[in-house]
């Protein structure tokens, strides 16, 4: 009896023994639980990480209504001179007339150009094709915006300015084409008689020191409000006839086409730029 009862008692002294050592263990893996916690929690993504704070964007004011030019845009035309604009052949006073608030293409001066150059840039542009136009295909209110004009003449990248309400022509030579290169991805045109804008955003292409291309150059245009060109990008400078190809420049007017089909001139209003870097 008193042998059974010694070994009860060690027993009951080795499961006291045994209890305190795993609260002792347990503890300390509680306090390391803890500490690994805490190193996790101060190591954690927080909403900080990823905010930006500078360099704050500078301030624009927008325009006072739609197509109204912001605070930094630079006015090539307000409806009241040309003071910005030359003749492309020969830098002398662009010559086309201003009547009521609108710029009047006059085909025997030819086309003009901004006396500025630029790179990248956002244009602003408002068009109308007179409403009692006549002629069929390129021969109809045609026109066009050059966002960079590399010579005399028509060189340089053009966005094509044609009556194409109802009017057939092929496909990459209708309004809001990059003629020759890419047609619109839908027709946005309004009737003769109304307004019209673009919206354009170029990227000018670069060039490696000896001439060769370094980035091609690409566009995106909005036709009266609509998507219509979706960053392209160029194949070249644009060719009446044979394939597009670059050659270097740095910096550009913008230009104003006076086609010779002899439909009547088109007309011009709210032309403004802003530069981008």
């Amino acid at each position: 009896m008193k042998k059974d009862l010694m070994i009860c008692l060690g027993g009951l002294a080795m499961l006291v023994a045994g209890l305190a050592s795993f609260q002792h263990v347990s503890a300390q893996g509680a306090s390391g639980n803890q500490s690994a916690a805490a190193k996790e929690s101060a190591g954690a993504a927080k909403p900080e990480d990823t905010e930006q704070w500078a360099p704050v964007p500078v301030k624009v004011l927008p325009g006072a209504s739609a197509g109204a030019a912001p605070s930094d845009a630079i006015i090539l035309f307000d409806g009241r001179n040309l003071d910005e604009w030359v003749r492309v052949k020969d830098g002398s006073p662009a010559g086309w007339r201003v009547d009521n608030g609108t710029l009047v293409v006059d085909k025997a001066t030819g086309n003009i150009a901004t006396k500025r150059l630029f790179k990248n840039y956002q244009l602003h542009l408002e068009w109308r094709i007179p409403a009692d136009i006549t002629g069929e295909g390129q021969a109809r209110g045609n026109s066009g915006l050059y966002l960079a004009s590399t010579g005399r003449g028509d060189q340089g990248y053009e966005i094509q300015i044609l009556d194409s309400w109802e009017n057939k022509t092929y496909v990459n030579g209708q309004a809001a084409s990059v003629y020759k290169q890419a047609p619109p991805l839908v027709n946005a045109s309004r009737k003769p008689g109304d307004w019209q804008t673009y919206d354009v955003v170029w990227t000018a292409p670069t060039f490696h020191a000896d001439g060769t291309l370094e980035t091609p150059a690409d566009v995106t245009v909005l036709h009266n409000g609509v998507l219509v060109q979706n960053h392209f990008r160029l194949l070249g400078e644009t060719l009446y006839i044979g394939k597009p190809a670059y050659r270097k420049y740095d910096r550009a007017p913008i230009e104003l086409q006076a086609h010779g089909d002899p439909s009547a001139p088109i007309s011009f209003r709210n032309i403004w730029v802003r530069e981008l870097n």
